[in-house]
């Protein structure tokens, strides 16, 4: 009955958050098209022109292979770089040495842009998948490292001598104290590399790959096709949110029932 109660008492509020969002959307479209009106076609289309050139875009099968293709290549790199960032910044923030030794490295790497690091792929693998990939993981590594150094550092000493006086076994203090301290740090390291992971892949794709979204993007600025241009942009932010919303979101969901 309570549950029920509490449900009916957040319910208005809930409905207003999504009016909220529905109204700030609106907004968005609002001030796009006045900039459409203002600077013209050409240079910004409106959101009409722009959501008929992404509905002609969805009826072609070259949209949907190019689409596959790019969301392989980031995933790859996401998931490369999450491992290895996340594995190799908690073992970093568990030793000292090893987080000052680490520090002037992660600072170097995230120094060099990432048109660099894609020149120097193209050197190094050719115009091929890889080039893509490692300068996704080059881009997206530093930001898991260091969240998931920052996490292993800031684990209170205190909570791991109890569970030792306690005797915890340790897969319990795995799952039960180290990581729901370490999934507050290192999630919105993984959000931030996602972002960062689509952003590349897509930059890399337009200068070194023929396909995928990158690709399109280069003809469709060759073809002086904003309208095209701008279908492409709206179909990667689609994509990026749906990635996150169904993929990490639930993870996070799940792992952080513990806060309720």
């Amino acid at each position: 009955m309570n549950a029920i109660t509490n449900i009916l008492k957040e319910f208005p509020r809930y409905l207003w958050s999504g009016w909220g969002a529905i109204a700030s959307l609106f907004l968005f479209l609002a001030v796009w098209d006045l900039g459409n009106q203002i600077n013209g076609s050409l240079t910004l289309p409106s959101p009409k022109e722009t959501f008929i050139a992404l509905w002609q875009l969805m009826q072609t099968a070259q949209l949907w292979q190019d689409v596959q293709i790019t969301v392989e290549r980031a995933l790859w790199g996401f998931l490369i770089s999450l491992v290895l960032g996340t594995f190799l910044g908690m073992l970093a923030g568990n030793f000292v040495t090893a987080s000052m030794m680490s520090r002037p490295i992660i600072t170097l790497i995230m120094g060099v842009p990432p048109i660099a690091w894609i020149v120097l792929a193209l050197i190094w693998f050719g115009m091929s998948d890889e080039s893509v990939i490692f300068t996704v993981v080059i881009a997206a590594f530093p930001i898991v490292f260091v969240g998931a150094l920052q996490g292993a550092r800031t684990l209170e000493g205190d909570l791991n001598d109890m569970a030792n006086s306690f005797q915890t076994p340790l897969w319990m203090k795995l799952t039960d104290v180290y990581f729901p301290h370490m999934f507050s740090y290192v999630f919105p390291a993984w959000i931030s590399a996602l972002g960062m992971s689509w952003k590349v892949v897509v930059m890399a794709e337009l200068l070194s790959t023929p396909d995928g979204i990158g690709a399109s993007l280069a003809v469709a600025r060759s073809h002086f096709d904003s309208a095209a241009a701008m279908a492409l942009v709206v179909i990667m932010v689609i994509i990026l949110l749906l990635i996150e919303y169904l993929l990490l979101e639930p993870i996070k969901r799940e792992v952080e029932q513990w806060r309720s």
